[in-house]
């Protein structure tokens, strides 16, 4: 036993000694769903390997085990750091019922989590937060996000881009530092991702290995999934940004987007989830006045295209195919869209803009809180902007059911008031239902 014991001391004090100290302790735990309600996907950093992945669950207690696999991730900074990232799926869950979790080895263990298995069918009613740009200085909705996952309000957070501020500052230790803050959150709920520009360094290398994100690219670039009566889409507006990774990053995401919405459009399918909602970062539209290359440009890329040849844009696919509702970030601040499609306001009613509306409904959401602070807006606004809010804060959408869906907007700033609300209305959706045609 002696030799034993001192056996494993020395090669602890080896690794010490070597400048690699063992940390298998697990940290940043967060979840994501694949839209199978029967599967949940627990994701986690150890900053040492490991000898196994395994998350240990059940009703009263954890009770089964499911063993997943680690994967080595070599930082881009100067130091090159290496740490592990470990990722189960668990199955045979049964939809609706609520379940405790750790996740780790016997080299160490993560506190006690829960969570709520996604329910089965189309007819519920999916309540979700969403917001963008949420950096680990000035995290004003972070509080109040923890509340809203612990207590049961939300089934799913959707993060539409820009983490931490950056990810891979510090040689990555920022990336690290945000992982944890936002664990009391996304360990209780699926945390589902889209990419921003803040996560360029590397090729976008530290948001595609933390993330787990279903399908798609495999890197969580692109992807979709299924809860409930909606179908939603995650896009990268980056590869019109982006142009060092080659226009093939263009193309690609957009024959996938085109085969995933036919997909959707099939009436087989749209009949069960009529709702079809995007998130990408950078916005079609918004009135921000710190942001003129964005906001005023009539040649916006991701709505138009590659510039000079306006091919693969993105604005007259999603109108194309019925998508109902678009949600962006990028702007530090609040803004709901009226319908518009090629720059007309394209309103459902005169007294309703938002029942049957005859184009897409834009919402940017990138208020809850970085170290840049807030965006001012254009002091008039723009013909589509319906309302403005500069709070930090963070939207609550629920899709009601097949006609109905309510947002409504947080303010923090004003200690969690409301500060706008909007119910859309469709009697009916589906592809070439949308009759706003103005020429460019």
């Amino acid at each position: 036993m002696e030799i034993i014991f001192l056996f494993v001391v020395l090669s602890f004090v080896t690794n010490v000694v070597i400048g690699q100290p063992f940390f298998p302790q697990p940290e940043q735990v967060h979840l994501s769903y694949a839209g199978n309600p029967t599967e949940m996907v627990v994701t986690w950093v150890t900053q040492s390997a490991t000898n196994s992945s395994i998350v240990q669950f059940g009703i009263a207690k954890p009770t089964q085990a499911i063993i997943g696999k680690q994967e080595l991730f070599k930082d881009g900074g100067s130091e090159a750091r290496l740490f592990y990232i470990h990722r189960v799926t668990l199955f045979h869950l049964t939809p609706g019922m609520s379940y405790k979790y750790r996740c780790g080895s016997e080299l160490g263990w993560s506190d006690m989590y829960s969570f709520t298995a996604m329910q089965s069918g189309t007819n519920w009613s999916p309540r979700f937060a969403l917001y963008g740009d949420m950096g680990n200085t000035n995290a004003k909705s972070v509080s109040w996000l923890q509340q809203e996952a612990q207590d049961g309000n939300i089934d799913a957070i959707l993060h539409v881009g820009d983490f931490a501020y950056n990810m891979d500052t510090d040689n990555a230790r920022t990336g690290d530092e945000f992982m944890r803050q936002i664990e009391p959150i996304a360990a209780y709920v699926p945390y589902m991702t889209c990419v921003g520009n803040h996560e360029n360094a590397y090729n976008f290398s530290n948001y595609r290995k933390r993330f787990t994100m279903p399908g798609g690219d495999g890197d969580g670039l692109f992807f979709s999934f299924d809860i409930g009566p909606v179908h939603i889409i995650s896009f990268s507006t980056e590869v019109y940004y982006y142009v060092q990774y080659g226009w093939m990053q263009i193309v690609n995401q957009y024959k996938w987007l085109e085969e995933d919405l036919k997909k959707a459009n099939l009436p087989e399918n749209r009949s069960k989830r009529p709702w079809i909602i995007t998130m990408g970062h950078r916005p079609m539209y918004c009135s921000n006045s710190d942001d003129p290359p964005l906001c005023t440009n009539v040649e916006n890329p991701v709505r138009i295209g590659i510039p000079y040849i306006k091919a693969f844009g993105l604005e007259d696919l999603f109108y194309k195919y019925g998508v109902d509702l678009q949600f962006y970030a990028h702007e530090h601040s609040y803004e709901r869209l009226y319908p518009v499609y090629n720059r007309t306001v394209c309103n459902g009613t005169s007294s309703d803009p938002y029942k049957n509306p005859r184009a897409p409904v834009h919402i940017v959401t990138g208020s809850a809180g970085c170290t840049e602070g807030e965006d001012p807006f254009i002091p008039l606004g723009l013909p589509w902007s319906a309302f403005r809010s500069d709070d930090y804060g963070y939207t609550r959408m629920r899709v009601v059911d097949d006609q109905k869906l309510y947002m409504e907007q947080v303010s923090v700033d004003k200690k969690g008031t409301v500060v706008d609300k909007v119910l859309i209305t469709k009697e009916k959706h589906g592809m070439g239902l949308y009759d706003c045609h103005q020429g460019r």
